[in-house]
């Protein structure tokens, strides 16, 4: 398997949420307590027994690839064994990646002179589990030349989802934007196979098809599938669908998926995760979620200096170095080093690494971004209209504080 697949992951663009990716690409923005959105994608690359991945990468790309250094240099390169980032290397021209097909063809001599006889081409800025290795099998199974993974969307579903239609052999017929969300349809989740020789073949004409009239945020599959059918790539057999979430695979079959697509997306997306039963399970021995993690003291309370109280945490996650001092923490998310002091109280929030709440402050339905220092008594979170004065806030009232922001 390691030999006979080489995985790109796509991590290239800025993405969403917005206010989370002003200093940072999607991949690279933290989730769940303690990863990088990547993480999640790499982590099935690993189970699945991938260990050749090149991951594009271009806006803003310092976090990430440090964050591939610290946490993902665990493949021996004496084997064969990568995870490697490639910003653009302007090869073909001097112009940046425009999008994914033209990272593709930028980075046509990586494939040329790859072993592998598959590509696996994935979205980095995804958050799921997935067993690639029962993909890659069901591909050679159905012999064709390309395989799209499906998830099953439908009403709640982002607007803009890309509709798949496929027949009885699990061919794929037509592709288009999704136009009645109310009703479930297939869709595409950034999950593509294609053989080598096919993609070598098509390539320039793939790259060309999509360069007109489309921007970088066009969907993967889109991209490689509609050009295939509609005629404007040749391709012997048409695309196959594999319908993610089945029975095939090692992973428990929680058939989460999420873009975290807006802010309110990611807030709940991290919120559900508090669930007594959520439905991303980071808890599967055998499919764990590897990311760096800081050398930190464990997470603990203490009683407040003036109050003498308990520091108290409710149904939430605290990732290591957080101290909370007399103050009371619940259905939030905490990464590592947050500080909460005497007399404040957290709800329904996520804090960032490094953030500080002052004693006394209150903070609700609120996304403080890294290193963010709200003051002794401030009040966030209560007041849509006076947050709005001061901070970004999104649809749903989720309040937004950025990166280093001092209150």
């Amino acid at each position: 398997m390691s030999s006979k697949t080489l995985t790109f992951v796509f991590a290239a663009e800025r993405g969403t949420p917005a206010l989370l990716t002003e200093h940072r690409c999607k991949a690279a923005v933290p989730v769940a307590g303690k990863y990088r959105v990547i993480d999640f994608t790499l982590a099935n690359c690993l189970h699945s027994g991938l260990r050749q991945v090149l991951v594009l990468s271009q806006y803003k790309s310092h976090s990430l690839h440090k964050h591939l250094r610290d946490g993902w240099s665990l493949f021996n390169a004496e084997l064969g064994e990568f995870i490697t980032a490639v910003p653009p290397q302007m090869r073909y021209d001097s112009g940046w990646y425009r999008n994914a097909m033209d990272a593709l063809r930028q980075n046509r001599y990586l494939i040329e002179r790859s072993s592998a006889d598959t590509v696996l081409l994935l979205d980095g800025g995804l958050v799921y589990r997935m067993d690639y290795a029962e993909l890659i099998e069901f591909h050679r199974e159905q012999g064709g030349g390309l395989t799209c993974a499906l998830r099953r969307a439908g009403p709640g579903s982002a607007s803009g989802g890309v509709k798949v239609e496929v027949d009885a052999a699990d061919r794929i017929t037509a592709i288009s934007n999704a136009l009645d969300l109310d009703a479930p349809y297939e869709s595409t989740m950034g999950v593509v196979l294609i053989d080598k020789a096919l993609l070598l073949e098509q390539i320039e004409a793939l790259a060309a098809a999509t360069e007109a009239g489309m921007d970088s945020g066009v969907d993967l599959a889109t991209q490689l599938v509609s050009p295939m059918l509609d005629g404007r790539a040749t391709c012997s057999n048409p695309p196959t669908a594999y319908r993610f979430g089945g029975e095939r695979g090692r992973v428990t079959q929680d058939r989460y998926w999420s873009d975290l697509g807006s802010t309110d997306a990611y807030f709940r997306a991290n919120m559900d995760l508090l669930k007594a039963e959520p439905p991303l399970n980071l808890y599967q021995a055998d499919w764990n979620i590897l990311t760096y993690q800081g050398q930190y003291p464990p997470a603990r309370t203490v009683p407040g200096p003036t109050s003498g109280n308990e520091g108290v945490f409710v149904n939430s996650m605290l990732a290591a170095g957080t101290v909370i001092r007399g103050g009371g923490v619940s259905h939030s998310v905490l990464y590592p080093r947050v500080q909460v002091e005497d007399g404040a109280i957290v709800d329904e929030a996520i804090l960032f690494e490094g953030v500080r709440i002052g004693a006394n402050a209150r903070v609700r339905r609120c996304i403080c971004d890294k290193d963010v220092v709200i003051p002794a008594g401030a009040c966030i979170g209560e007041d849509r209209r006076a947050d709005a004065e001061r901070f970004e806030v999104s649809d749903e009232g989720i309040v937004v504080i950025l990166k280093g922001q001092v209150i």
